[in-house]
């Protein structure tokens, strides 16, 4: 009885249903529904996709004062629930309760007249965000779902990828004539699934003679058989769904030995029974760095090539055993990597060993001509360059018509005249490929002139800025490595460069990558015991011990190298300050910066190699020998097809202008300029990326779209219901189509409207809903489902049958 003593009023239960249409949007995770036919005719068709029903409603109950009064309650639904209990809107001296077997409850354990006024019990589904409540009299109980609320969960359990790999391999390595196997799993949310693999994200892979592909729902695999030095490079692999796509890359490494030696052996430093070999490294090192030169020789006349003593290890060896004088010889190199040894390089010219008394180990190559004027020999041309002891111009060679270079030093005093000799000197003992080589001298009253080799390529760092070279890190690892090999040979003749810096980084042609390394003018010998101090070189790349005026050694060009690669990856330059005296302040105390923006694309091992060389303390630097052995040196090695981001180049080009203008005086300038030239959409400077697919690429990658499309079809048809009236029909089913098909609903031949108690909803993974609340008997009939798209259509149907 109610609290006034009237007749009890009696509450039916209802259904509350606030459903929102909407259409897949390819990111929703899709929700997966059960499909069984109603047992309870009382039941909803698909209880999953329902609320949770009360089976056995709320009871009146009448208890006296002071006693317990338990109010059970029966419901059905997704376990587990949580049963909400409200008297009066207040909770607190509730006991509420709730078990796996649907029932719930409210206990009022110390009962009161003030107990009587209104308990509120109902549950709530997270599927369809609906609730059900049932009340006797004034009494309610809510019996709610634990996963009752998505708002509520979307932050603690966020929705995956609708694809994603699956511990996919990242790095592959094969020896030559081996099988390639590149096996990429994943998981999907739907099927079907189609894939593509393509070739240094250029190429569509297609099945060929040596080459499989093999793709399911959960798995795509590459199969190459036979693998050859062109098989190296990234494969990428794109799975897509009817929702979304995942892509992931594969480096592949077929490993082989070294090609040969790009360069016959140049022979120098020839003595009676000894000289030195030069040569340059392969164009292709196999895949591994190359770990050695096996050196080799053959005597004139019999036909056997046999190994020098020793193997080397740089692109130079002093062959100092087994060589009589008069003897003839012919010598050819080996490169070797952790695969083998590779084919040996062209011959060198046949060598004659002079007689001992002909030769002395100590006498120059290049005497200097005092008879002669270099006019005598060459025609002068244009000025090349002009540097801080002399001027170069270009020379070309009366007979021969040899272009050569000309450094024409100042010589009006001795002092300027003896610093001149000695750069003759140090050149005669630098003989390799990446060091420009001296050809001739001349000294005349009133001037001294250095024959060189005329190198036609321009500065590395001007070569790099233009808009159709290529500029990446692996092509920088090259470029020092080179470095690396000459620095390395003029370190082993006990000389210092002292004026390391991009302008004496200079390529051989104008479109290779081969450089040399120049202007010798500030070099110096290092003489056992006698300390060697100076106080000369450019701010930004002079070692902290010059500005300290401290002893110096091969150290100091290390540091020299190491602001160059810095340089080189990012286009700024680490130690720059406002004036001279702010840069000597940052190069004394080592302090720079990786830049995140600047090296956003370096590797950490780049990063490593730089900070190993510029160390404070130069006996912490690395030596050559130990930066061409470093990780970063070998994993990127000449031409090898690892994938790799093109760097920027526009704060290069402004570095480039600043060094320009600023000997100009007019660097402010210089850098507004570029500042304004980079910003122009259109200008070779812009940001504007290239695209990251080729056109082919692209078309594979389309066609994976087509691959899964198919006519819509109908996996879980709707089934035939029969409902009391007033109640709250749910007829599903599930239907596959890609494109998504349009649902259609009608009821007989007229189409069904949606209204206040009439709701329609197409899920993610297929489900169709139609969801009729309050049936009446003009909701019976037969209710068809119908989806269509481009490539045809289908329907299913069901009775819908209301009890009144």
């Amino acid at each position: 009885m109610d609290k006034d003593g009237g007749e009890p009023k009696t509450y039916v239960s209802t259904v509350r249903l606030a459903f929102k249409r909407h259409r897949r949007n390819g990111r929703d995770s899709p929700e997966k529904a059960a499909f069984s036919p109603a047992a309870d005719p009382r039941q909803t068709p698909v209880e999953s996709l329902g609320p949770p029903p009360f089976t056995e409603p709320l009871r009146h109950h009448t208890d006296s004062e002071g006693s317990a009064a338990t109010l059970p309650a029966s419901i059905t639904g997704s376990s587990p629930l949580s049963v909400s209990c409200l008297h009066n809107g207040d909770v607190s001296h509730l006991h509420k309760s709730s078990d796996k077997n649907g029932v719930a409850g409210a206990t009022l354990r110390k009962g009161s007249p003030e107990d009587s006024e209104t308990l509120r019990c109902g549950a709530e589904s997270h599927i369809r965000e609906t609730k059900t409540f049932c009340s006797p009299n004034n009494c309610e109980v809510m019996a709610e779902n634990t996963e009752a609320n998505p708002e509520k969960e979307r932050g603690q359990r966020p929705e995956g990828p609708s694809v994603e790999f699956v511990d996919p391999p990242d790095q592959v390595e094969v020896r030559v004539g081996e099988q390639v196997q590149l096996q990429c799993p994943f998981r999907s949310a739907s099927v079907p699934v189609a894939c593509c693999w393509i070739f240094n994200r250029d190429k569509a892979l297609l099945l060929g003679p040596r080459m499989s592909i093999i793709s399911d729902d959960a798995l795509s695999s590459l199969v190459i058989s036979q693998a050859c030095a062109d098989d190296t490079g990234s494969y990428t692999v794109i799975a897509r769904n009817r929702i979304d796509s995942a892509e992931h890359t594969v480096s592949l490494s077929v490993i082989d030995r070294p090609e040969p030696p790009a360069s016959h052996p140049v022979v120098s430093q020839l003595s009676a029974e000894s000289l030195v070999l030069s040569w340059t490294g392969p164009h292709y090192d196999g895949g591994r760095a190359v770990l050695g030169y096996i050196v080799e020789v053959r005597q004139k006349g019999p036909d056997a090539w046999t190994e020098v003593a020793e193997r080397c290890k740089n692109t130079s060896y002093q062959v100092c055993s087994g060589l009589e004088p008069h003897g003839q010889y012919r010598f050819r190199v080996r490169a070797y990597n952790s695969a083998g040894v590779g084919e040996p390089s062209q011959e060198s010219d046949c060598v004659t060993m002079p007689a001992k008394k002909n030769m002395e180990a100590t006498e120059p190559q290049v005497e200097i001509d005092t008879q002669n004027t270099v006019k005598d020999h060459y025609d002068v041309h244009e000025k090349l360059g002009v540097g801080k002891f002399g001027q170069v111009f270009r020379l070309s060679h009366k007979e021969s018509g040899q272009v050569c270079a000309g450094k024409f030093y100042m010589s009006r005093s001795s002092k300027e005249r003896s610093l001149a000799h000695q750069e003759i000197e140090l050149m005669n003992c630098l003989n390799h490929p990446k060091l420009v080589q001296c050809l001739a001298a001349y000294e005349a009253p009133s001037e001294m002139v250095m024959v060189m080799e005329y190198i036609a390529g321009g500065e590395l760092f001007e070569r790099i800025v233009d808009d159709n070279f290529e500029h990446t890190e692996p092509t920088s690892a090259r470029y020092m490595q080179q470095i690396l090999e000459g620095m390395q040979y003029v370190h082993k003749q006990s000389i210092v460069h002292l004026d390391l810096k991009p302008e004496n980084i200079v390529c051989v042609d104008p479109t290779g990558t081969r450089i040399k390394i120049i202007d010798f003018g500030l070099a110096s010998k290092l003489e056992p015991g006698k300390p060697l101090m100076v106080m000369h070189g450019t701010p930004e790349f002079v070692a902290p011990e010059v500005i300290s005026y401290e002893p110096v050694g091969v150290e100091t060009d290390m540091w020299s190298i190491g602001v160059i690669c810095f340089i080189l990856l990012s286009g700024e330059s680490p130690f720059q300050g406002n004036n001279d005296a702010e840069t000597f302040g940052l190069v004394t105390a080592a302090r720079y910066e990786f830049d995140p923006e600047s090296f956003e694309d370096i590797s950490d091992q780049a990063k490593d190699f730089i900070g190993a060389l510029l160390k404070k303390d130069r006996m912490c630097r690395l030596s050559c020998t130990e930066a061409l052995a470093h990780p970063w040196m070998a994993s990127f090695t000449p031409l090898n097809h690892r994938p790799t981001k093109s760097l920027k180049k526009e704060k290069m080009r402004r570095f480039l202008a600043r060094r320009k203008w600023k000997k100009a005086g007019k660097a402010v300038l210089a850098l507004q300029r570029m500042s304004n030239l980079s910003n122009r959409p259109d200008s070779p400077g812009s940001s504007s990326e290239e695209p990251s697919w080729s056109q082919e690429a692209e078309e594979a990658i389309r066609s994976l779209d087509k691959q899964l499309q198919s006519e819509p079809r109908f996996r879980e048809p709707l089934r035939d219901a029969t409902l009391p009236k007033g109640a709250t029909a749910h007829l599903a089913c599930r239907v596959d189509g890609y494109p998504h098909p349009d649902i259609n609903w009608l009821q007989g031949d007229e189409p069904v409207s949606e209204s206040s108690r009439v709701s329609v909803e197409y899920k993610d993974d297929g489900v169709c809903l139609l969801v009729l609340a309050h049936l009446e008997p003009s909701d019976s009939g037969v209710y068809v489902c119908r989806a269509s798209n481009k490539l045809g259509s289908a329907s299913c149907s069901a009775k819908l049958v209301v009890d009144e």
